[in-house]
């Protein structure tokens, strides 16, 4: 694999930040962007990569990808409907390090032959998939890096669900991306802990007034979660915010929710359970083992039943001044609990560097009702 793939492939969620002028779907994103800056700019906050299209139907050609090879050394893929290997050698020469290949387009014969022209001319590419059938053939055809596209090329539309079942099925031994319909850094979150290694975005950035800082906004870390929430008020607020995740506690305590409440879609939902789980529709669960009658100090984050982080937090109602220092040691995601407040979350992130922090008791008016500037103080402090 050639450096797209290397960059891809490091520690944590990466990005391939996209330049893309306009959208079949969506009409005129950003007419007068300038793909030089642009990738320059989505270079040095954060991109693992960046995509240029080079189609006219998104408003795109060649020169923009020339541009950016000039404006920036990340690695670069040429996006376009390419078929023929001529198509590849042009993107080489101008400077490509990986090249779209979409397996709709083409029929499995056809595809071996770009991949060929690909390896020959030393590029990457990036196979695409739309659905399971597809999926299937990139993984026969042996492709290292497969994208699977969360949007329908014929309706336009984006089935996010869809999308997500289909990272969790690709091999592990593959450099999967999320493709489309993200928007947020919980949606980022979700293609993270569904197993994809990277999130290609375009529109949303694109969209936005200062492209760059939107990148390094949804890749941020660590994620924020607002836990105990019991009141749809208090849901909204964590949201405004800008929390991630909202936290619903359905075993006994104080803080018991009737049921989890719904969450906008810039939040994952969290049900927290202890001893045992169930099915309660949320996208997340907190599991505590049971120890001596009370919660165990540790549990895990699960995705459908598969364990996605370590949560760490304080022995049941004691202290433990090494709490921080023994987080720092876990290695993978960690969910930082356990008498976080916005006084110290600062200090703790900066102690244990931690994929979320989690917070429920110190923001409270009383249990299970949250004091609102409490809520916001303790966002902005962990951002």
């Amino acid at each position: 694999m050639g450096r797209f793939a290397d960059a891809l492939s490091r520690p944590g969620l990466r990005a391939i930040a996209e330049v893309k002028r306009r959208s079949p779907s969506a009409g005129d994103l950003r007419p007068d962007g300038d793909p030089a800056a642009l990738a320059g700019g989505f270079a040095r906050h954060g991109a693992a990569a960046v995509s240029i299209l080079v189609d006219e139907r998104f408003a795109g050609t060649w020169d923009d990808l020339r541009a950016a090879r000039v404006a920036t050394n990340a690695p670069l893929l040429a996006k376009g409907f390419f078929t023929e290997p001529e198509d590849f050698v042009t993107a080489s020469e101008a400077g490509a390090d990986a090249a779209l290949l979409l397996l709709r387009d083409m029929d499995d014969n056809r595809a071996r032959l770009l991949l060929r022209e690909a390896k020959r001319l030393g590029m990457d590419v990036l196979v695409e998939a739309h659905d399971a059938e597809e999926l299937d053939r990139a993984v026969a055809l042996g492709a290292p890096i497969i994208g699977l596209n969360a949007r329908d090329l014929g309706t336009f539309e984006i089935d996010r669900a869809a999308q997500l079942e289909l990272v969790a099925r690709a091999p592990s031994d593959r450099v999967v991306v999320a493709e489309s319909g993200i928007h947020s850094r919980s949606q980022a979150a979700s293609a993270e802990l569904a197993g994809a290694d990277a999130v290609l975005v375009g529109s949303a950035l694109m969209r936005a007034p200062d492209p760059a800082a939107k990148l390094e906004d949804l890749l941020r870390r660590p994620l924020v979660k607002v836990c105990g929430l019991t009141r749809e008020e208090d849901v909204a607020v964590a949201a405004e915010a800008g929390a991630d995740l909202a936290g619903f506690v359905l075993a006994e305590s104080p803080r018991r929710a009737d049921a989890p409440l719904p969450v906008p879609d810039t939040m994952l939902s969290v049900g927290v359970f202890v001893g045992e789980t169930e099915e309660v529709g949320t996208d997340l669960t907190q599991l505590y083992a049971t120890e001596e009658n009370h919660r165990a100090r540790d549990g895990a984050l699960l995705r459908g039943g598969e364990a996605v982080a370590t949560v760490l937090d304080l022995p049941w109602l004691e202290d433990d001044p090494g709490h921080w220092d023994r987080a720092a040691e876990v290695q993978g995601r960690v969910l930082l609990a356990g008498g976080l407040s916005p006084e110290n979350v600062a200090e703790a992130i900066a102690a244990v560097q931690p994929w979320a922090v989690d917070a429920s008791r110190s923001l409270e008016a009383s249990p299970g009702i949250k004091d609102h500037d409490k809520v916001r103080a303790f966002v902005e402090a962990a951002r």
